[in-house]
């Protein structure tokens, strides 16, 4: 790409564009853009919550509802395959019938679902319920960030409104687990899906009075076409790597994931032939991604929550695990951490006004390696404090580089393109996250695997397949040790650790080259990208 198309693109990714609704819109007092942003919190704070809070409730939802293993996996797993393939149609269709408007039907319809699934009888029942949420929750993220754009065209402003945006997504995701652990040991699982109803009321009173309508004024025909496509690209892919983070590299779940990709390579010819003919308009806007301020801010973002949620996932078995947390105790220990990405994304905001905005997201992605390179080179025998540690670096990071980076997302494309572009982001947020846990996580099971090795004589005590469960997971070698012999069983335990500490330090080196890499492209690409002023 020339320095001169570089150079506007640069421009566009922090400014208005010609053609703006926002621009062209009548001014507003700035109380009610702050106060339209406050209620645009409410739905993030209830999807980040409702996307990590269930998990807790899973044992009291098996008795309650005599629910099967499969069906508690599909519980889990309902919400976030159907969330994920419907976000880009979603996002298209809110700039096309009103973003406002689609925000209002999916909270209502939220609400309304979460009531009803909050007393389901039976496991099939609450399965469909799940679904029925992810069909409406699509609605709600991308319609929240696509109205930030709109409410919030001046470029210093949207930079802080996102910013509280993403705050308020890590804030709903920390508080998940505690709020659901707490909800299910005082009240019922039931109470998790029915906090919906008083947190989304605000948004549905007072929305109509401060929150604008915005959408693309040239919209053109929906392609029913391009929406089965894009479901049919979405699922697989997001079900494959759900299955291979569970399961391992089976070819069941890759010839699902190669088929879904297939199906991407479809949706992608048919949006290029649509946007060259006339018909109907295109689902997505493929010309957005030769944006390259666009498109390297996605990857930004994918990759800062791939690292993210791949360290979660082995921080989270150590501090379970090997230091015998419970899950409340493990997830009030991640809590400073996860304070940490919310405190540094409203900390950049003002840095880019004296700092070019790609150096900032450069610097977060550094940082994020910075936290993996003290796993990669640390010891991890003596208590959490190292690993706790090199989280807080790495959300330090993360929170950094997703604020700047959403901001260059939604100021590189068109305020009518910002539901899409924001479904975009919002993609990119499931994808880097499933990722991080399938990707880093089938690489330290593997290494766990290679060099887990037993002390002679647990063969001959251990229960039935109990040896074969051990040298599969950590957990099951830790559930080995607990039945054995008190020697026998710290020596188990010994050689477990020792194996996935090996797993840890591969993984953590392998993300920190990953995340270093991506920082250079960052600071590369978008070197050009002005500061604010």
């Amino acid at each position: 790409m020339s320095n001169t198309s570089i150079s506007h693109n640069s421009t566009r990714a922090l400014g208005t564009q010609p053609g703006d609704t926002a621009a062209i819109a009548p001014p507003r007092e700035p109380w009610r853009d702050w106060l339209a942003l406050a209620l645009l919190m409410f739905p993030v704070l209830l999807v980040a919550v409702d996307n990590t809070a269930l998990t807790f409730a899973l044992s009291s939802i098996a008795r309650s509802l005599d629910a099967s293993g499969i069906q508690l996996l599909w519980i889990v797993d309902t919400y976030p395959l159907v969330l994920a393939g419907l976000l880009v149609a979603m996002g298209s269709l809110g700039d096309r019938i009103g973003r406002r408007r689609l925000l209002f039907i999916g909270s209502t319809g939220f609400a309304a679902v979460s009531t009803v699934t909050a007393f389901a009888p039976s496991a099939e029942w609450l399965i469909a319920g799940r679904a029925g949420l992810g069909f409406f929750g699509a609605m709600l993220m991308p319609s929240t960030l696509s109205l930030i754009r709109n409410i919030f065209p001046q470029p210093n402003r949207r930079r802080l409104a996102v910013a509280i945006w993403a705050a308020g997504f890590s804030g709903g995701a920390a508080l998940g687990p505690i709020f659901g652990g707490w909800l299910v040991e005082n009240f019922w699982w039931g109470a998790i899906l029915l906090v919906a109803v008083p947190i989304i009321l605000p948004l549905l009173a007072l929305g109509p009075l401060l929150v604008p309508e915005s959408r693309d004024p040239h919209p053109g025909r929906v392609d029913v076409p391009s929406v089965l496509l894009s479901l049919l690209v979405m699922v697989p892919v997001v079900y494959g790597i759900k299955e291979v983070a569970t399961h391992g590299l089976a070819p069941a779940p890759l010839a699902i994931t190669a088929g879904g990709l297939l199906m991407g390579y479809v949706f992608v010819r048919r949006q290029r032939a649509l946007m060259q003919g006339g018909g109907n308009a295109p689902l997505l806007d493929i010309s957005l991604f030769s944006n390259s301020v666009f498109s390297t801010a996605i990857t930004a973002n994918v990759l800062a929550l791939f690292s993210f949620n791949g360290f979660i996932l082995f921080l989270a078995q150590h501090l379970q695990l090997l230091e015998g947390q419970s899950p409340s105790e493990s997830g009030v220990a991640l809590v400073p951490a996860l304070i940490a990405t919310v405190v540094s994304g409203l900390l950049v905001v003002p840095l880019v006004r004296k700092v070019r905005p790609g150096f900032v997201v450069a610097g977060g992605l550094l940082l994020s390696a910075a936290g993996y390179c003290l796993v990669a080179f640390g010891n991890h025998n003596n208590g959490p404090a190292l690993l706790l540690a090199a989280l807080l670096v790495l959300c330090l990071g993360v929170g950094s580089a997703e604020t700047i980076s959403n901001d260059l997302i939604l100021g590189a494309v068109p305020a009518e393109k910002s539901g899409a572009a924001a479904a975009i982001s919002e993609t990119g947020y499931e994808i880097g996250s499933l990722l991080g846990t399938a990707v880093l996580g089938s690489i330290l099971t593997a290494s766990y695997q290679h060099n887990l090795r037993l002390p002679a004589g647990v063969a001959e005590t251990a229960p039935a397949g109990a040896t074969a469960q051990a040298a599969e997971t950590l957990a099951g070698a830790i559930e080995l040790a607990n039945t054995l012999p008190g020697p026998l069983g710290a020596a188990v335990t010994a050689a477990a650790r020792t194996a996935f500490d090996s797993g840890v330090h591969v993984t953590a080196a392998i993300t920190m080259v990953l995340m270093a890499g991506t920082a250079v492209l960052a600071a590369v690409v978008l070197r050009k990208v002005p500061k604010a002023k």
